[in-house]
């Protein structure tokens, strides 16, 4: 739905249907399509694996470049859908200030934990058959007996209908072009039904685009187009924009359960009111600068944050007493970037780093009453790894000059399988997951798609 899978930054995909530590120790994970997009770097893609159109169900993928082209693909079939184009602006080039296609591109998500245990609608109850009365025919085409008529009642209030997923409903693919304007596409064409609302000032280098409660959120870094660092809100309703200041380099954000934005910037992370962006709590390091954003999760009750600092450490805080770290752990080398969060099939949570030449593993656990970090695994030799994304029980990551795509025991680190020499060229934007889909954008402006193969 958005940068790091939910509004969480989890990197964890919950449930799927073919991918398991299991399937992957066996042949048939392979490249299922290639296709060339151009406009490299790509965004990873917003993915909606329940589309139904005049069609029948489709599974789409929605692309951001920098060249500001926002490009819709059937991700069953390796087919372009539709494309759309607005001016790239003036900074275009530059890894500090890409302009184009501001922030990758998002769908409308919630800050509710998504389930474990995911599964698609459906009959929940076993379906009834029964036998009618001699001669009258079948239970089901026998006319019932009228009714007599209740008495006169005063009309009681009308209760919200149920959802329908299959109820006709508009679907929106959210991006931002290099003149700061926020665009809301249909999923089936890419067609703007309202004019784009003005977000950003242009040329902003804008990242971690996501949208939730009717509100869209990004933060802004390294002074791109003279914009202030921080981070933006844009209630879609009202149009009106809240905007937190900092001087510091913002390393990203996630929101907690409750819609609180958590903001990492220079040695702090400043706690966020949704909408109005207003401070209500602080959390500060000792010096050193934090280099992920933070990813927020459950834990016995609580909710925790974890972040990446630049001195190799992994803190640990609790959302609810920001004062101090709960842990603060280091073994990282580098300048790790953004984390991974799950939880495995005996309740034993995780988090994940890339570090330089390698993915970290820790363990959280109890001890004495507070959550606390334990070391788990590290997987050598993975030169530049991208951040790690956890589908079941299976990590992915995508390292080297020429991008090759790892598959990691998520309880081990032992790699279970590799893409070999497939792709041609470096990855500039790391893996996205989703509908049983490895996915990897290269420099080339290449897609590949791994999976299980499948007739269509």
């Amino acid at each position: 739905m958005t940068t790091g899978f939910d509004a969480q930054r989890s990197n964890w995909v919950r449930s799927d249907s073919k991918i398991s530590r299991e399937s992957l120790s066996k042949p048939g994970f392979a490249l299922v399509w290639k296709m060339k997009i151009g406009g490299a770097p790509l965004t990873p893609p917003a993915l909606m694996d329940f589309y139904i159109g005049y069609r029948g169900f489709r599974t789409l993928g929605f692309f951001g470049a920098a060249s500001g082209r926002v490009v819709a693909v059937d991700m069953d079939l390796g087919r372009q859908e539709w494309e759309k184009s607005w001016p790239a602006g003036a900074s275009v080039g530059g890894p500090a200030c890409p302009g184009g296609v501001t922030s990758a591109v998002a769908r409308p998500t919630t800050t509710a934990y998504p389930p474990l245990n995911a599964r698609g609608f459906g009959r929940g109850t076993p379906a009834k058959s029964g036998v009618g009365e001699p001669f009258a025919g079948a239970v089901t085409w026998r006319a019932p007996r009228p009714a007599t008529p209740p008495p006169p009642s005063k009309p009681k209030p009308r209760a919200a209908p149920e959802d329908n997923p299959y109820a006709p409903r508009v679907q929106y693919a959210m991006a931002l072009s290099a003149d700061g304007k926020l665009h809301s596409m249909w999923v089936s064409n890419g067609n703007e039904a309202d004019s784009p609302a003005q977000f950003l000032p242009p040329n902003a280098n804008a990242s971690g685009l996501v949208v939730f409660d009717n509100t869209a959120y990004v933060t802004t870094a390294n002074n791109c187009g003279g914009v202030d660092n921080g981070l933006w809100a844009l209630d879609l309703g009202t149009k009106r924009v809240s905007h937190w200041k900092t001087a510091k380099n913002i390393a990203g954000a996630a929101a907690g359960p409750d819609g609180t934005i958590y903001a990492a910037a220079g040695g702090e992370i400043v706690a966020l009111s949704p909408k109005k962006l207003e401070t209500v709590g602080i959390y500060k390091t000792d010096g050193a600068k934090f280099t992920s954003s933070p990813v927020v999760f459950r834990f016995k009750g609580r909710n925790l944050l974890a972040v990446t600092a630049g001195d190799g450490r992994l803190h640990l805080v609790d959302t609810a007493a920001m004062g101090q770290a709960l842990d603060a752990g280091g073994s990282l080398s580098g300048e790790p970037g953004a984390l991974a969060s799950w939880q495995d099939r005996a309740g034993t949570r995780w988090i994940l780093a890339a570090a330089s030449g390698a993915i970290v593993a820790w363990k959280v656990i109890e001890k004495d009453g507070a959550p606390k970090l334990q070391p788990g695994w590290t997987a050598r030799g993975l030169v530049a790894a991208a951040p790690p994304v956890v589908v079941n029980d299976v990590v992915f990551t995508v390292a080297g000059a020429n991008a090759v795509l790892y598959a990691l025991d998520s309880a081990t680190g032992k790699e279970l399988w590799n893409s070999g020499a497939t792709m041609a060229s470096r990855s500039m934007s790391g893996v996205a997951a989703g509908g049983a889909r490895v996915y990897v954008s290269t420099q080339d402006g290449s897609q590949y798609a791994f999976g299980f193969p499948t007739e269509h």
